[in-house]
């Protein structure tokens, strides 16, 4: 994407190839490259849970690989011929035609025991890794190979055309890509423009074979080199822009949904900064940006504090997503003032992709690994602050060097401080009140106690949401709580499913809390994708210990689990994996809920929890009771003052249409129709756009 050695002098090539021919190959390089990101993420979201990490080690993979494009670049253009130049990449592009088409095998998918970051890795690495990798080193080389054809030629619009094909690829994709094309034919479009491009990018490749020698300046033109200094800077900002990408898209895709839209959307601002920074110097004005910057960091780091998770989606993106793109104009225009001669840019664009691979690596191998929650955030939000200051330390231009501002740097150094003091505070308290704190590829956890004597109780948080309470007192230790509630739609679905022996299977283990509905005799199995959550069942909660049932937890997807097993002859199951507020598309297409009617015994119920704050899903589960032929009822219940029941709508297909007309069920109970003209939600569709609550 950037502009590379323009100060290169070298030989005319003998031919002059058409301009247009590099620019179709640009763009078409530009749009595939970003089109392909969260293309590929959707299509393997499924097999890792639904979880908002799966983008976040896309993200790292992507990132790195780009750094390995534009090494191989760099090195190309130094030290090998036209002629070599040309036959080595053509070589490479025809290989990876034979890797198409991108679409992951069912091979792919995961084992319970597997680790799902690796997993990702390998995936992305075998299916898709060759030509992300070709891609990403079209500009730079196709670019050098212009200005070579061309003395004096300053490859600039080549560069904007490349930022115009990013632009379009990430805004088409959640707009107009997602919402009409199946994800098998995504992938064989995007297949056929890859061929497309190998073809163009090709016979460019090819026609390199006339070029002449590229000439170097001697050592009496050479320009200063960049100091460690500039180049610890390049790769500070940079990597520090890419972490802020990726925590605030976490933050945001944790609590809300793991969606391509919300991937889409920072990502998009990032790449908006960037070019708008490198475009010219009048759309980053310093002074204008740093009183911005103060306001955002401020405003992102107010909005971290608990009191303000619960903060509607609709004031939650435009915040962090206003804040992300300030730190980025702030990180990118630095950056861009910090450019060096023209003869190094390619080695400065290689420090900034690694300096974005360093923050990928940050956010999605080390944070997971080393902090018990979601603490990169705050360290990112600190290191920006810090970051802004070295910068205007290092100027010398700058009014802060002047004697009569001193109480200006005494006012940036309190304000930095205090925004760290406030951080470090926030995770202090978020640690204080909390029994564990813990954290794996799926998410942040904490357990908490709060209350006395009888209303003292133990609580299980993921994100924002609570996943389960359970009172510490002894006579009030097995009261089913929260969602689970006697009245509740599972709660009903339980209680009528016979005097006998039951059978219940629970998507989601939670706090293990539908254990306490187990009567001797009954068999209750859990499915949890989470291993660090099975532990805290077992070890902060009693439900699943003191249970009377016979209970089995099974560790894996739930739909992959479901898939290998043969029919359960489940009583009731019910659907409850929701991970804070995010939803995992996959358990509520209409292929899910034909695996699970096919582990339901003939008048068996399947129990759906739809409570959301952000998403309607009433209308996607009624489409798909509707095409399966399912009657389907809403039960919805409020909030029970002093037995720790929240209020919680659930859905329940079943025959079984005699229960829903007991006095008791009617005042709560309503039947669920398919939404006229809403489409249904299949393993290669979904909208999570369409579904959004108003405010």
């Amino acid at each position: 994407m950037q502009p590379t050695d323009s100060a290169l002098e070298t030989a005319r090539e003998p031919t002059s190839r058409p301009v247009l021919l590099y620019a179709l190959t640009v763009f078409v390089s530009a749009f595939l490259l970003f089109q392909v990101q969260p293309m590929i993420a959707r299509m393997i979201l499924p097999w890792f849970g639904g979880t908002a990490a799966v983008w976040t080690v896309c993200l790292l993979f992507f990132q790195s690989l780009l750094l390995a494009g534009y090494l191989y670049s760099w090195w190309s253009i130094r030290y090998l011929t036209p002629r070599r130049q040309g036959v080595l990449h053509a070589a490479l592009l025809a290989a990876s035609v034979i890797a198409l088409p991108i679409t992951p095998a069912s091979r792919w998918k995961p084992l319970p025991e597997d680790d799902p970051t690796l997993g990702i890795l390998v995936l992305l690495a075998v299916c898709v890794g060759l030509p992300y990798f070709l891609l990403s080193t079209t500009g730079p080389l196709l670019q050098a190979w212009y200005a070579r054809g061309r003395e004096g030629a300053m490859p600039y619009r080549l560069y904007a055309l490349s930022n115009l094909g990013s632009m379009l690829a990430l805004l088409s994709y959640p707009s107009f890509v997602e919402p009409r094309l199946t994800g098998r034919l995504q992938g064989a479009v995007w297949s056929s423009g890859y061929v497309l491009f190998a073809l163009l990018c090709g016979g460019l490749a090819l026609s390199t074979l006339k070029a002449g020698k590229t000439v170097r300046p001697d050592g009496t033109d050479r320009p200063a080199y960049p100091t460690f200094g500039q180049a610890a800077l390049w790769v500070g900002l940079t990597a520090c822009a890419s972490a802020l990408l990726l925590a605030i898209t976490n933050h945001l895709t944790q609590n809300v949904a793991p969606i391509p839209f919300l991937w889409v959307l920072p990502l998009c601002l990032y790449l908006g900064s960037f070019i708008l920074c490198f475009d010219s110097d009048r759309w980053y004005r310093r002074a204008t940006f740093l009183r911005l910057l103060a306001v955002a960091l401020g405003t992102m780091c107010y909005a971290l504090d608990k009191e303000y998770q619960n903060v509607s989606v609709y004031a939650l993106v435009p915040l962090f997503g206003g804040g992300l793109f300030v730190a980025c104009m702030v990180c990118h225009g630095e950056l861009a003032r910090l450019k060096p001669h023209p003869l190094y840019l390619t080695g400065f664009y290689v420090m900034c992709a690694l300096g974005g691979a360093l923050g990928g690596v940050f956010v999605g191998l080390i944070s997971p690994r080393l902090f018990p929650g979601y603490y990169e955030l705050p360290i990112a939000l600190v290191s920006c602050g810090v970051l802004a200051m070295a910068v205007l330390f290092r100027d010398p231009t700058t009014p802060f060097h002047h004697g009569r501002y001193r109480l200006g740097w005494a006012l940036l150094v309190a304000l930095a401080l205090g925004l760290t003091g406030s951080l470090a505070w926030q995770i202090r308290e978020h640690e204080s009140d909390a029994r564990v704190v813990a954290r794996n590829f799926y998410g942040g956890l904490l357990v908490s106690d709060f209350g006395l004597d009888e209303q003292a109780e133990r609580t299980l948080t993921h994100g924002t949401i609570n996943h389960g309470t359970q009172f510490l007192a002894p006579e009030r230790r097995g009261w089913p709580t929260t969602y689970y509630g006697y009245r509740s739609g599972v709660g009903r679905a339980i209680g009528k499913a016979g005097l006998g022996p039951r059978r219940v299977g629970v998507v989601g283990l939670g706090a293990g809390t539908l254990a306490s509905y187990g009567r001797p005799g009954d068999y209750f199995e859990f499915y949890e994708i989470n291993p660090l959550v099975i532990r805290l069942a077992n070890t902060e909660f009693t439900f699943l210990k003191y249970s009377h049932a016979h209970v089995r937890v099974t560790l894996g997807d739930a739909r992959l689990s479901l898939e290998r097993q043969p029919p359960r002859a489940f009583d009731v199951l019910a659907i409850d994996a929701f991970s804070s507020d995010s939803i995992p598309v996959h358990l509520l297409t209409v292929e899910a809920f034909r695996l699970y009617l096919s582990h339901i015994k003939p008048g068996g119920v399947l129990a759906v929890h739809v409570s959301n704050k952000y998403l309607d899903l009433l209308p996607v589960v009624g489409q798909a009771a509707a095409l399966l032929k399912k009657p389907a009822w809403v039960v919805d219940t409020e909030d029970e003052d002093g037995n720790g029941v929240f209020g919680a709508t659930w859905v329940l297909l079943t025959d079984r249409e005699e229960m829903f007309k007991e006095p008791e069920m009617k005042d709560m109970t309503s039947r669920l129709d398919a939404t006229e003209g809403f489409r249904p939600w299949t393993d290669d569709y979904s909208n999570l756009l369409g579904i959004l609550k108003r405010p």
